[in-house]
């Protein structure tokens, strides 16, 4: 039996047309994990992608603290082999991916793919889809590269939301 996210459990519960979910993006405070300041705003690139992709379906409203919101990122160290990871509503993101514009390209998606998690997303086979789970091959540096060749600079992330037509249409099945 499948475990709902407590985020799309709460959704279908209230109904889910239109809905508000509260979210909660960590300060990049820990130099540890390799997160800068404005890695923020990559989070919150990542959750308006999936706002416009719902076609009015979810609305993204920032909670005045961690413990109100159903949706929280938090900035960790490195993990082998992981780049996030999201459990419930809880979506934890390695920022500590290389350098420059790729380095952009690797924290917004993995933002983008984890918060699809939390929305009930599944993995998919599809590499071009951004819920594809490297767990069928597939070559990762291609993978974050393509999506980096479609950037001329930072502000470029937030003009091209990274999901595929099905995430997109498997996004609208959930929250119809």
């Amino acid at each position: 039996m499948r475990a709902w996210p407590a985020v799309l459990v709460l959704l279908v519960s209230a109904g889910a047309r239109g809905a508000n979910l509260t979210y909660w993006i960590d300060l990049c405070t820990d130099q540890e994990t390799g997160c800068r300041a404005t890695d923020t705003e990559l989070a919150q690139w990542a959750l308006e992608a999936w706002q416009r992709a719902s076609e009015g379906k979810l609305t993204f409203v920032k909670a005045s603290d961690r413990s109100q919101a159903q949706i929280r990122v938090h900035w960790v160290g490195a993990r082998e082999g992981l780049y996030g990871e999201a459990v419930g509503g809880d979506v934890y993101v390695r920022p500590d991916a290389g350098e420059g514009l790729l380095r952009e390209a690797v924290v917004y998606l993995t933002c983008l793919h984890e918060s699809g998690h939390a929305l009930g997303l599944s993995h998919t086979a599809d590499f071009a889809d951004i819920m594809y789970s490297f767990q069928f091959g597939g070559d990762i540096e291609e993978y974050f590269a393509r999506y980096r060749r479609k950037l001329s600079r930072r502000e470029d992330i937030r003009k091209n939301p990274g999901m595929s037509p099905e995430d997109k249409r498997r996004l609208l099945k959930l929250f119809p």
